[in-house]
């Protein structure tokens, strides 16, 4: 077992384990009522929880990104109160991204927050969306935009949730990874890179250090800055192009997958101002390519994604800001991007 401690607004610990339901029973001890938030495709064994003496509640909700909106929030919230539940009792997020931004805004907004306890189950909620304490949900207008800062009580990771994720699933997590080798830990780009989706899946003591080094970057960046005032938005490298990708293809690309689109147009402006290397920006579509992960988009799609840029929660009036690397490992703020840098960016990453 492995536990990484995260400061914010609360002290929390990430645990890593390949036993989550002994390391839940924990925070299950002297709570009146648990509210276990999960997918509708999935159905995690509690009957460890019996001898126990809280009382069980399981929410069902739409799969991914299907459940971050007002409707499915409103439903638990009227589940919540239905069954009582108090400032007191606890909810646990069991599942994907979706499912953990959900219940921990649940966890935010119900009573003015309660306790929650996130379980990630892809790759991409291990490193990225269960740690750090941002939740919410989608709106119409943009992705997350409604949500809370709202940390957990604890993160536990059970590793043997990756033997059920698909080959897609385990790329789309990478890029969350691989994200954080080009922002602080070069390291992890040493590693991935001696691997593909394959070889990775039959070397478990690799793909736990890869989840281990990527949660220890942002656990560091969450604790010196939490609210996301100016060291913390370098966790979004990458994301101002991904979120757009994702809202323009209704999600029906993984998180990562646009993540990893935007991770090459972020290099590509940054190396058109020559703050990276042609090494560099070519690294990126290297390590992300090996695990099958896109780094081009369709060039129609401009016209509808550019409006979407301004949306981004980066964005300060009418100015849009990426951030960009000016070096491996390292992060700068770009705020004054002309049209005409945007537009032949992204011609260089068409397809």
């Amino acid at each position: 077992m492995t536990v990484i401690v995260v400061e914010a607004e609360r002290t929390y610990p990430v645990i890593l384990t390949k036993s989550w339901i002994n390391e839940i029973k924990t925070s299950l001890e002297g709570r009146t009522r648990v509210a276990v938030i999960v997918s509708e495709s999935y159905s995690p064994d509690l009957s460890e929880f019996s001898n126990l003496d809280s009382d069980i509640h399981i929410f069902k909700v739409p799969d991914g990104e299907g459940a971050k909106n007002i409707m499915t929030l409103s439903n638990v919230w009227n589940w919540l109160g239905a069954a009582g539940f108090t400032r007191t009792d606890l909810i646990v997020g069991i599942g994907g991204g979706a499912i953990t931004d959900l219940a921990g805004f649940a966890a935010a907004s119900w009573l003015r927050g309660l306790d929650w306890v996130a379980v990630p189950t892809s790759l991409a909620g291990m490193v990225d969306a269960s740690v750090g304490g941002k939740t919410g949900i989608n709106s119409d207008y943009g992705k997350n935009l409604i949500g809370a800062f709202h940390s957990p009580s604890a993160v536990i990771i059970d590793t043997q949730f990756l033997k059920t994720l698909s080959d897609r699933d385990i790329a789309a997590g990478m890029a969350e990874v691989i994200k954080c080798g080009f922002i602080v830990d070069p390291e992890i780009l040493e590693l991935a890179r001696n691997h593909s989706i394959a070889s990775l899946r039959e070397n478990s003591a690799d793909i736990t250090e890869l989840i281990r080094r990527a949660i220890t970057v942002k656990a560091n960046v969450v604790s010196s800055d939490f609210k996301e005032s100016f060291a913390r938005e370098a966790l979004n490298y990458g994301h101002t192009l991904g979120h757009a990708v994702e809202i323009y293809s209704k999600y029906q690309l993984r998180h990562g997958e646009a993540v990893s689109i935007g991770l090459v147009y972020a290099a590509e402006l940054a190396a058109a101002r020559g703050l990276i290397t042609t090494a560099e920006l070519d690294l990126h579509r290297t390590i992300l390519s090996a695990f099958k992960l896109p780094t081009t988009f369709e060039r129609d799609a401009w016209q509808k994604l550019a409006p979407l840029l301004a949306l981004d929660k980066k964005a300060r009036g009418n100015t849009i800001r990426f951030i960009a690397l000016s070096g491996i490992g390292s992060t700068i703020r770009l705020e004054d991007l002309t049209s005409d840098e945007l537009d032949a960016a992204y011609e260089r990453i068409c397809s």
